[in-house]
């Protein structure tokens, strides 16, 4: 399989994480903070450090050694991921917001309209699909630059995703009263990550060179670090989770830093 192959590979299987959730809003009575918590500040820790350390680390190394602009190049870069982020993010309505995530009882025991019910699931479904895009990007460039990157950052985004998936299911499975549609829905938001990865080296791939290639790896660290900022901190505070998911981000941080020592 070459380099092409295992980008897509990454990207689908961190998308799928999505129908994870979706199978755990099913069998889960009520939502379990604490690993709720655990998985998302480890997975926030990889992003973080990866993206500051791997991503935009050798991305500012190799734009400096390509241009004399090259440090300005970067930071440009790293910023506007951030802001494209930021825009994708703020364009959602806060009902629909994937970032605005409700723990599963709340959902269940929501009022019974299940017309109103099955409008949230789409509404969910689009708006995380909407984020996937530029989430997918980001897992797909990151491969192709080697899966020493890309493994951890495909994890990272995994973990990220499966309470979207929650957030997807659950409405839909509360209206219909069916597994199978709400499975399906999950699915298809978790397709949208290797399609924004296809989507964007489609765009990108005639005007490829190594400087446009160490840009878009500063924006993708930009788009994680703003992925991890902002799922993770507004949950942590919502449900009173913040020192175990403070913790959890740090062991995150140091199993990433001895992946990377070790590699």
């Amino acid at each position: 399989m070459g380099v092409f192959g295992q980008a897509f590979l990454l990207t689908l299987l961190a998308g799928l994480a999505t129908v994870g959730g979706a199978a755990a809003a099913f069998f889960a009575r009520r939502t379990n903070i604490r690993v709720l918590a655990i998985a998302l500040g480890f997975s926030g820790g990889v992003m973080i450090f990866i993206s500051f350390v791997e991503l935009f680390g050798n991305a500012l190394r190799e734009l400096q050694k390509l241009s004399a602009s090259g440090t300005l190049y970067a930071m440009l870069a790293f910023f506007c991921g951030m802001v494209l982020a930021c825009l994708i993010d703020r364009l959602v309505p806060e009902s629909g917001n994937p970032h605005e995530m409700r723990p599963i009882e709340e959902m269940k025991d929501a009022p019974p309209d299940s017309r109103k019910l099955h409008q949230v699931g789409i509404r969910f479904a689009a708006a995380i699909a909407l984020h996937k895009f530029p989430e997918g990007l980001a897992v797909f460039a990151s491969a192709l630059g080697g899966l020493q990157t890309g493994i951890p950052v495909a994890l990272a985004m995994a973990l990220h995703n499966v309470p979207e998936g929650i957030a997807v299911s659950v409405p839909v499975y509360y209206a219909t009263g069916s597994r199978k549609k709400a499975f399906l829905y999950a699915s298809l938001t978790g397709l949208a990550d290797p399609l924004g990865g296809l989507l964007g080296y489609w765009l990108l791939a005639p005007f490829l060179t190594d400087m446009l290639l160490n840009i878009i790896y500063a924006a993708v660290a930009g788009v994680m670090v703003f992925v991890a900022v902002d799922g993770l901190l507004p949950m942590a505070h919502k449900y009173g989770e913040h020192h175990v998911v403070i913790y959890s981000l740090m062991a995150g941080m140091a199993f990433m830093a001895l992946g990377i020592t070790v590699l």
